[in-house]
C-alpha cells in the first residue's frame, strides 16, 4: 500500500512540474533575441554588444546589452570597426568597376601596379579576390607588429607595408590561403583605377545610393567620435584586458587598407549585408560569381557561415575584427533575413555564440508563422 501511494505522488508531481513547464508562455520575439544578447554577455569577458536584424518584411530590430564604458551603455548609434568585413565591401566595389569596363577581374598585376618583391605581377584581380594568389600574408611576419608598436604615430603607406612579405606560399592558382595582402593591392589597383580612393568610391556607388551614412574608413577618413570603447591588450599579448580606445592605433589602422578599416554601426552594417545579398547593388552574374565558394566555403570576399553557427541553414556574408572589437554579418537567403553582431572586444566565440543564438531564435519564429 505504502508503495502505491508514493507511486501516485511521484506520478502526480511528475504532471504538476510538466504542466508547469509547459504552461509558462514563450517570451514575445523580441524579448528572446534580447535575452540571447544578455546571456551571452555573462558567459564570455566581453562588455558589450550592438545587434541588428532585418527581417523578410524589411523591419528592423536593433538590440544592445552591457557597456562601452565606466557607467556608459552601449547605444545603437555607437560606431564598432567592422574588420575585414571590409573586405567584403572592397569586393563588391571591384565587381561593380568591372561591371562599369572600368577594370577586369581577368586583369593582372602589371597592367596597374608596378614590380613589387615577392609579388608575381601575373596574379590576376579574380585571385586576390578568391585568395588564390599565394601572396604572403604580412601579418605572419613579426617584424611589422614589432614595428607597429615601436611606431604607433606612424602611417605605413602600402608600399612600406609590401616590403614585409616573405616568400609567396604557392604559385598563383595553385591553392588557397587568406592573405590581407590581396585586398591591400585591390585597394591599391581601385585607387589607380579610378585616380580617386577608396572611401570616395565606396560613397558614390554604394553609401548615396543606399543611404548608409554612419561609415567611415579610418584610413582616409577620421575614426568616429561616437565609437564604442574597445577591451582588450592592444595586441600585445600580455594577458591584459583593459579599455585601450585611447591608445595610439595611427600604424595599425594604415595596415589595415582594403582589407578591415571600415567603422559603421550596427543599423548601417545590416542595411548594407541585406542589400547587396538581396541583389540591389549588383548584378546577378556578380553575384553569382561572387559567390562561388571552394572547399573552405570562401567565395570572393564573402564565405559561407559554418553550418553549426547557421543550424544547417544557408547563410552566408563575413566576419572580422580589429583592435578591441570583432564584427559579424549573416545573410539568411531562404529567410531573407539579415543578421549583424558587433562587440567590443576581440573574441570570436562570444560573437558566434551570438549569431548561433539570433539566427536559431529568428528562424524558429518565421517557421512558426
Amino acid at each position: 500500500m505504502e508503495k502505491h501511494v508514493l507511486l501516485k505522488i511521484f506520478i502526480f508531481i511528475f504532471f504538476m512540474v510538466s504542466f508547469s513547464s509547459c504552461s509558462q508562455p514563450e517570451l514575445p520575439f523580441y524579448d528572446q533575441l534580447q535575452k540571447a544578447l544578455d546571456e551571452n554577455l555573462k558567459n564570455y569577458p566581453v562588455k558589450g554588444t550592438s545587434v541588428a536584424i532585418i527581417m523578410p518584411g524589411g523591419e528592423t530590430w536593433l538590440g544592445v546589452s552591457g557597456i562601452s564604458h565606466d557607467s556608459v551603455r552601449i547605444k545603437p548609434d555607437m560606431y564598432f570597426a567592422i574588420g575585414s568585413i571590409t573586405k567584403n565591401v572592397v569586393a563588391a566595389l571591384t565587381f561593380k568597376l568591372a561591371e562599369q569596363g572600368i577594370l577586369s577581374l581577368d586583369d593582372a598585376l602589371f597592367k596597374w601596379l608596378p614590380s613589387y618583391p615577392k609579388v608575381d605581377s601575373t596574379i590576376t584581380i579574380r585571385q586576390l579576390l578568391h585568395h588564390t594568389s599565394g601572396l604572403f600574408m604580412f601579418w605572419d611576419n613579426q617584424k611589422i607588429w614589432d614595428d607597429l608598436i615601436k611606431y604607433r604615430d606612424k602611417m605605413f603607406t602600402p608600399e612600406e607595408i609590401l616590403t614585409y612579405l616573405k616568400e609567396p606560399y604557392f604559385p598563383p592558382g595553385r591553392g588557397w590561403r587568406y592573405s590581407n595582402t590581396n585586398y591591400l593591392l585591390l585597394a591599391m589597383i581601385i585607387k589607380r583605377a579610378t585616380g580617386s580612393n577608396l572611401s570616395t568610391e565606396f560613397r558614390k556607388y554604394f553609401w548615396e545610393p543606399l543611404n548608409i551614412k554612419n561609415v567611415s574608413l579610418s584610413v582616409e577618413q577620421e575614426i568616429p567620435k561616437n565609437v564604442a570603447h574597445v577591451w582588450g591588450d592592444n595586441f600585445e599579448n600580455d594577458g591584459s584586458f583593459r579599455d585601450i580606445t585611447f591608445l595610439p592605433r595611427t600604424s595599425h589602422e594604415s595596415i589595415t587598407y582594403g582589407s578591415s578599416g571600415l567603422f559603421m554601426t550596427a543599423k548601417e552594417l545590416a542595411v548594407w549585408c541585406h542589400s547587396l545579398f538581396a541583389g540591389k547593388v549588383l548584378k546577378k552574374t556578380s553575384m553569382d560569381e561572387m559567390s562561388n565558394f571552394n572547399r573552405q566555403g570562401y567565395g570572393l570576399g564573402v564565405h559561407l557561415i559554418n553550418r553549426r553557427i547557421a543550424h544547417g541553414v544557408k547563410a552566408y556574408g563575413h566576419g572580422g575584427g580589429n583592435i578591441g572589437t570583432t564584427a559579424y554579418m549573416a545573410y539568411l537567403s531562404v529567410f531573407n533575413v539579415s543578421i549583424v553582431v558587433m562587440i567590443n572586444a576581440f573574441h570570436g566565440k562570444c560573437y558566434d555564440s551570438i549569431m548561433e543564438d539570433l539566427i536559431e531564435i529568428v528562424t524558429r519564429h518565421l517557421n512558426q508563422q
